[in-house]
């Protein structure tokens, strides 16, 4: 299970919801259907034990204001992201309790701008129909705005965390870290912020990481990503605002994760360390790094 300020599910923004979310079963996830948020956005999930794979798009531009947290709309934020092109417009981080986590994220230095609560109708397994609840607690970045984190508690997990929509065929369990693409100039800043919650940094080739309650976020200057990962697209690596590029996926069964990979027809690569990645062009300018689960 996770843990506050653990990475809980990084928002994957595409043009292309079905398609991006084709592509993810055919890579053996199992997907929710596609559903939608008040304010405009189309969502569908892969869910893990205390976290989960989110990939979202917009149905509907006239609804991206609705339901404001203070001055944060967002439908908006996501919307406005998707204009500069695909990829994570924003993150969560989960929450055991939003409005203690929001006064901690603000002791740090973090921007309280608002809570939005909502729930959406879910039919169980067992074909019990129920209604979960959520409080968001929204942190934008006005200096880093694709870098904007929001806490998500999830009142009755028990309705979000069921064992059979945890379990996906390609084995895959959950997430393991994020990967930020920075310039050299913007890591100090960063560091600072990051490290106001999560403590003490550790060095990395080409940058730094902090370990969260649920995998490890790193910020890394584009030479030392693309020489794990291979190239960025060239929309991601000319931007000045630092952005998560890569997610690490963990699955515990190598042999079953492989037939996946050759089963889909994806081109899924090796990296330097020796795990998978996914091109960024088919997963919304986000690579995808698949390692196998050590624990």
């Amino acid at each position: 299970m996770n843990a506050s300020f653990g990475i809980d599910h990084p928002l994957l923004a595409t043009h292309d919801i079905e398609g991006l979310r084709d592509r993810l079963i055919s890579l053996g996830f199992n997907m929710t259907a596609i559903g939608k948020h008040p304010w405009g956005t189309s969502t569908s999930l892969a869910m893990f034990d205390g976290c989960l794979l989110e990939i979202m798009g917009i149905y509907d531009e006239t609804l991206i204001d609705e339901v404001p947290a203070g001055e944060f709309r967002f439908g908006r934020h996501v919307f406005e992201h998707l204009q500069q092109h695909e990829g994570v417009a924003l993150s969560a981080l989960h929450s055991t309790d939003s409005v203690k986590d929001a006064a901690t994220a603000q002791e740090a230095g973090f921007t309280v701008s608002g809570h939005l609560e909502f729930g959406r109708d879910v039919t169980l397994p067992d074909g019990r129909a129920d209604r979960t609840k959520t409080t968001l607690a929204l942190l934008p970045d006005l200096d880093f705005p694709r870098l904007s984190f929001f806490l998500c508690q999830q009142h009755r997990p028990e309705l979000i965390y069921v064992r059979e929509w945890l379990e996906h065929p390609n084995t895959v369990d959950g997430i393991d870290g994020v990967t930020i693409l920075a310039k050299a100039a913007q890591h100090e800043t960063l560091k600072a912020k990051l490290t106001g919650i999560y403590g003490n940094a550790s060095s990395l080739n080409g940058g730094f990481s902090v370990q969260t309650a649920n995998g490890q976020i790193s910020v890394l200057i584009r030479d030392a990503i693309e020489a794990e990962f291979g190239k960025l697209p060239s929309n991601v690596a000319g931007t000045e605002s630092p952005s998560i590029v890569a997610m690490d996926l963990v699955y515990h069964n190598a042999k079953t994760f492989e037939a996946w990979i050759k089963k889909s027809g994806m081109d899924v690569k090796t990296t330097a360390s020796g795990r998978y990645v996914t091109q960024p062009e088919d997963t919304a300018n986000v690579m995808l790094r698949f390692g196998a689960d050590l624990v």
